[in-house]
């Protein structure tokens, strides 16, 4: 377990070096209901269409009340570029309606609160928590959970289990930085079909790099261990 967390440290310390900006990060702290409405409609869509998607809607629907008082129907033409749309439409809506039922039109910040919301499960709660509200969470998409399993950090089928081996191995001020350094590793070099080995900064730290022969150390990677 400490060789584990050792590992995870290093490589979370490599990657924090090369950190980009993803969509989520970029819609800052403050904007909970933003961060919730953009992560709603994530699922099974690029971050490009969900990021244009999500601002037209917002400019529209700016808070719960506004988009509680929609009826579903009439966000489909503005959420048609996003997947499973017509779904999303009717979990918005409720969603909206329940904030202003249960928290008076405000996003809650726990978690139990928040998957207690029509289409809200863990990893979308678990973004609110960290990117809008600063708080600890490890929020897992198909990113987290692809990189952890081929890093050979963890060796779990589901999200699920990912978050709850990625909890025991990471160390906690660590936390909130999972998912934001794993997501833009994973849409610029650790790709679902093609990863970039040659041009990862923790190949040393990955079991899919060693058995593709991706290890050689460079003097950027000595530098990276004492950083």
């Amino acid at each position: 377990m400490n060789a584990e967390r050792q590992r995870m440290t290093a490589v979370l310390r490599a990657l924090s070096r090369t950190r980009g900006s993803t969509m989520l990060a970029r819609l800052g702290q403050g904007k909970p209901f933003h961060t919730l409405v953009a992560t709603m409609l994530s699922a099974r869509t690029r971050d490009e269409v969900t990021e244009t998607v999500a601002a037209e809607l917002l400019r529209q629907y700016p808070d719960p009340g506004t988009l509680a008082a929609a009826r579903p129907e009439r966000l489909w033409p503005l959420l048609r570029r996003v997947g499973l749309y017509r779904a999303k439409s009717r979990n918005l809506v409720a969603m909206s309606r329940e904030l202003l039922s249960r928290h008076g039109g405000k996003v809650p910040d726990r978690m139990q609160d928040l998957t207690a919301l029509s289409g809200v499960g863990r990893k979308t709660a678990g973004c609110v928590l960290v990117y809008a509200f600063g708080k600890s969470a490890l929020p897992v998409d198909t990113h987290v959970h692809r990189i952890s399993n081929r890093l050979g950090v963890v060796h779990t089928r589901t999200p699920e289990q990912t978050e709850q081996a990625l909890l025991e191995i990471v160390p906690r001020r660590y936390v909130p930085w999972v998912n934001d350094l794993f997501v833009h590793h994973g849409k610029t070099v650790c790709l679902p079909q093609r990863p970039r080995c040659a041009q990862c900064p923790v190949r040393r730290h990955c079991d899919f790099a060693m058995l593709n022969g991706f290890t050689k150390t460079t003097d950027n990677d000595r530098g990276s261990r004492h950083g």
